[in-house]
Parts: structure tokens; sequence; C-alpha cells
């Protein structure tokens, strides 16, 4: 089962921080978990929240501020509320982290490390996130995999729209429908939007029905389910059989599986 890094290590670092998935990667993370949005400029940059308020000292709608603006932001003393400590310590680690930089960082690790990157909706971008996403992968050999290898990224959306651009401008690169409830029976029942392969359903609807998992792999899909963080849900996962968990504490779920 594959363990994925929420935001990086997020549960001991500051998430979507290049420490944070330096630390995930440290902690042996198989796979790592981001999401991106478009900067005021085009800028794929790592940001979970339409505003940069709760994870930054600033305040303001990323779509709406540069990269530069972004840059001047610290985007790790909300989790040292209390202590002395800004991004220059860190040299520059927890300041704002483009997608390109984490790219970088996977390219340079010596071992196989996967991405999940969920685009996020909706947005006054529109599609032109995938685009920009797409054109990024293809910079750095990602839209396609070699022959006889895995993809080794995937992207991620609760929107079916944002899904279908991408399954139509790269078909090679897997993509994840994400669940947060099942509000329709098709959904119940193991369907997903057509042409995705890959099941994100969260730790709530798991816990909730978790026969739900075997109603998906009937239907021959794979399942990512997030965010899984309590050693209970670990193993629930493990008895059910799914492919892989996204979770904030990828060092402590590795060493509870034994790995």
């Amino acid at each position: 089962m594959q363990v994925v890094a929420h935001r990086g290590a997020s549960a001991d670092v500051p998430e979507h921080t290049l420490a944070a998935y330096r630390k995930a990667i440290e902690d042996g993370a198989d796979a790592l978990d981001c999401d991106v949005r478009l900067s005021a400029d085009g800028e794929l940059v790592c940001v979970h929240d339409r505003r940069v308020d709760r994870t930054s000292d600033g305040r303001g709608p990323v779509s709406g501020m540069t990269l530069a603006q972004l840059s001047e932001l610290d985007f790790g003393s909300w989790k040292d509320r209390g202590k002395d400590r800004g991004k220059d310590e860190d040299g520059g680690e927890r300041g704002i982290l483009t997608l390109h930089r984490l790219l970088e960082l996977v390219a340079d690790t010596d071992r196989r490390v996967e991405l999940a990157i969920e685009t996020k909706h909706p947005t006054r971008w529109s599609g032109q996130v995938e685009r920009r996403l797409l054109d990024l992968l293809r910079h750095f050999g990602l839209d396609r995999p070699a022959p006889g290898e895995a993809a080794r990224v995937r992207v991620m959306s609760f929107s079916p729209r944002a899904l279908r651009r991408v399954r139509l401008a790269a078909p090679a690169v897997p993509t994840v429908f994400l669940l947060r409830h099942l509000l329709l029976p098709r959904r119940a029942g193991g369907r997903l939007p057509a042409g995705v392969g890959i099941a994100g359903p969260s730790m709530r609807i798991v816990r909730a029905d978790p026969g739900y998992v075997a109603r998906l792999r009937h239907a021959g899909h794979r399942v990512h389910v997030w965010t899984v963080d309590e050693p209970a849900d670990v193993d629930l996962c493990v008895r059910l059989g799914v492919d892989s968990i996204i979770t904030n504490r990828p060092g402590a779920v590795l060493s509870q599986l034994g790995r």
C-alpha cells in the first residue's frame, strides 16, 4: 500500500513548504500530495486555501497576488505561533513553494517518488490551471511514463470537468476523482466519471461505508483514501485493501506498517 505525504509531512512541518516535502522524502514517503493554484501572474503555487490568511502572515486571495507578492509572505509562522521563527531562519524553505520547485526536488531525489497533484476549483482561472499544469509536466517529462514504467504523477480533483480536461490533453496521466460525500446513488455504487480509473474517497466515507471500497474495486477502480492519520484508520485501510493512503504523518504510518 502506497503512503502519500499530504501537503508534505504536514503534521510536523508547515504544509506545502519545501521543508515539509524534504521531511516527507526523508521519512520515506512513496509519493507527495500537493494542491495547486495560479497566482495573478500565472505561476502555479502550492497552496490549499483560496486565500493565504490561514497559512501565512498575509491576507488576500492567491489568485489576486503575483508570485513576487506571495514570496514576501511567511508560510511557516502560523504553525510556530509563539516562537520567534521566520522563513529566513530555514533558508527560505518556509516561503511560498512553486510547483516548478517541487518538481525539481522530486527530480533531484535519488529514489522514485511519485506526485499526486490536486487542482483546486472553482477558480477564476478555470481550465488555465490544468493547461499550465500539463505544460509543466511536459517540461519535466512527466506527462507520459517511459515504456514499461508506471506513471510517476497523477492529477486529482473534485471537479469531473477538470479531470476531463486532463484526460483529453494528456491521456497517459492517471486521474483521481476525489469524493467528500456520497451524494449520488451511482457514486455509492462505485461509478466514477468517464475515463477516471482511481477513486479518492475521504476517510469519513470509508469509515461510514467500508463496503464502498469493495464496490469500487469490483468496478475495476483503484482506491486512494484521504486523510488517514489515526492508527485505527490505517488498520482499516489495510484490511480493506486500499491502494494508497494520504496522510499528514507519513513517517508514523510507515512505521505502523513495518516499513
